[in-house]
């Protein structure tokens, strides 16, 4: 798998958009670097800029960024509502794909001495990334601000990790970090009163509030620290504030790991805590990009509380998250610019056949190219009597009088829908099959050593092209569970809808296991050749069983 890591600078600049923008030019000056968001704040004074890429081209990019930074921002004139120290406040690196926690350290500790050695900025690592463990937590890094930085840097216990233990007056201090993906995350109120903000944000973050005696004096320990009460969220850090360009208090969190503490539950909690305090939640805001899978469970859980079937579209799902969560009450919430696997694949502007409308499909399909095929076909059909059978089962899960069954029909909805999503995603992979055996054909021959990698990429192309139509007929016949279940228990009056998807399915598992074994004959491994020829006629078998239970079922109630 390629190495991918996020890498999230902010930058202590707001309003300045050309300065903005000089920076992002440097980083999408290298390849190999993707620009996924920029995020500025008028009343925080600072932009969040997220970029994904292979590690040592992020790296580069985070550089040349910070670098560019330090010479365009002057810290002596920067005022904000955000806590900050540098110019570039932080530089955080988290992994994505295909890299581990370990190996994201060392690449932004490497960033972290560069930037010492090369700028002359003082340099704090924190979080996974820290060389100190009382550093780990950045409001510890940055306790005292800007501010306070001169007489910070004197003392010897805070000399910097990397670069001169010295008061860069212009470019102040630089954060480089390494985490896990965090969400940042503000909850909107109906309300001016940053007091009140505060007040709901200390009921929730994870560190809480001191407490205090009843006159007000803080309660301290046998070491004479003070005594805290933690709030009801983990891993929350959480503060209140007041925007000026919305005219409304919120409350600022970052969520640090969004298994421990959703954003949903987040959205919730705060919503509990302001009403104790007769506050209302108006909704909330995104900053920076979200991963997917936190979307999705969001709109679950807001489906779930409304006894709805979470067995429905992808797209469905999101909607719901964003009007549940009022992710649209500030501006407009665009799913494909804020959700981080869809703006990768916006970015990467690659023609997919499951975006044609299927108008556009067919008459693809019935062009003089080659592809897509019998096999991209094949698996199309799967997924549409995948979803006739899906479709029973969210019409049984809201049919009248049938309310207690709701959750029985939405969990085979969401069965449904897991095996629709992976189908959809095979009508492409089937297509990509086939153009990698042409391109492994394309493929210089005039030596020997040539035609030797030139014999090996066809073989392996041809494996892949094998494989691709297999899987489709293994989760097609795993399909047809669903579609049984729905003749068998589901809405009578869409019994015949179970019977065409179980149609649909025993055609695609039956076209897949043409396309098995016309690329059978090209490979050389018939001992591979002959282990999944046995396991698709088994499938094939099994299949025509399965339609004909089925179709049984579906006569005898029509």
């Amino acid at each position: 798998m390629k190495q991918l890591i996020e890498c999230v600078p902010n930058f202590s600049e707001g309003n300045n958009m050309d300065i903005i923008k000089q920076i992002t030019n440097e980083i999408e000056s290298v390849e190999g670097v993707s620009l996924l968001d920029v995020d500025s704040g008028q009343a925080t004074n600072r932009t969040v800029v997220t970029m994904v890429g292979t590690p040592d081209e992020v790296c580069e990019a985070a550089f040349l960024a910070i670098k560019k930074a330090s010479e365009l921002i002057d810290m002596r004139n920067h005022k904000g509502a955000h806590p900050r120290f540098g110019a570039t406040d932080v530089c955080p690196f988290v992994p994505v794909a295909g890299i581990t926690m370990e190996e994201t350290v060392e690449y932004a500790r490497k960033l972290a001495k560069r930037l010492g050695e090369e700028l002359n900025i003082p340099i704090y690592c924190y979080e996974n990334a820290a060389l100190i463990e009382e550093r780990r937590n950045l409001a510890v890094c940055r306790a005292g601000e800007y501010e306070g930085l001169k007489e910070k840097l004197e003392k010897p216990e805070w000399k910097p990790d990397f670069g001169p233990a010295e008061f860069n007056a212009k470019a102040g201090v630089t954060a480089v970090g390494a985490r896990d993906f965090l969400v940042a995350y503000n909850v909107n109120l109906n309300t001016t009163s940053t007091r009140r903000a505060n007040a709901i944000a200390f009921d929730v973050r994870e560190k809480g509030r001191v407490k205090n005696t009843p006159n007000g004096k803080p309660i301290l320990d046998e070491d004479a620290n003070k005594v805290w009460t933690p709030g009801t969220l983990k891993c929350v850090k959480a503060i209140g504030w007041f925007i000026d360009e919305y005219g409304v208090a919120q409350i600022s969190m970052n969520l640090t790991n969004v298994s421990v503490t959703p954003v949903h539950i987040a959205f919730d909690e705060v919503f509990k805590k302001a009403l104790d305090r007769g506050v209302r939640v108006s909704g909330s805001e995104l900053v920076g990009l979200i991963p997917l899978q936190a979307m999705i469970d969001a709109g679950k859980y807001f489906l779930k509380k409304q006894n709805r079937s979470v067995g429905i579209p992808e797209k469905e799902i999101i909607k719901i998250a964003v009007k549940s969560l009022g992710l649209d009450d500030l501006y407009e919430f665009k799913p494909e610019e804020k959700i981080i696997e869809y703006k990768l694949a916006s970015d990467a502007k690659k023609k997919k056949l499951i975006d044609l409308t299927l108008v556009g499909f067919t008459d693809e399909t019935a062009s003089e190219s080659p592809a897509p095929g019998g096999g991209s076909v094949a698996a199309y059909m799967g997924a549409m009597g995948i979803a006739l059978g899906t479709m029973v089962a969210n019409l049984s899960s809201h049919k009248r009088g049938w309310d207690d069954r709701w959750q029985e029909f939405s969990d085979w909805a969401e069965k449904g829908m897991k095996y629709q999503s992976e189908l959809i995603r095979l009508v492409d992979e089937d297509t990509d099959a086939f153009n990698k055996i042409m391109d492994a054909f394309g493929l210089p021959k005039k030596s020997e050593k040539e035609k030797s990698i030139r014999n090996q990429a066809i073989q392996d192309a041809t494996k892949n092209a094998i494989m691709i139509p297999f899987r489709v007929m293994e989760v097609a016949f795993s399909a047809l569970e669903v579609v049984k279940a729905m003749a068998e228990i589901g809405n009578p009056n869409s019994v015949s809808d179970a019977g065409v998807g179980a149609l649909a399915i025993r055609s695609c598992v039956k076209g897949a296991f043409l396309n098995v074994k016309i690329n059978s004959s090209d490979l050389k491994d018939k001992s591979f050749v002959q282990t999944v020829s046995a396991k698709a006629s088994e499938i094939d078998r099994k299949t025509e069983d399965l339609e004909s239970e089925i179709l049984k079922i579906v006569h005898d109630k029509l």
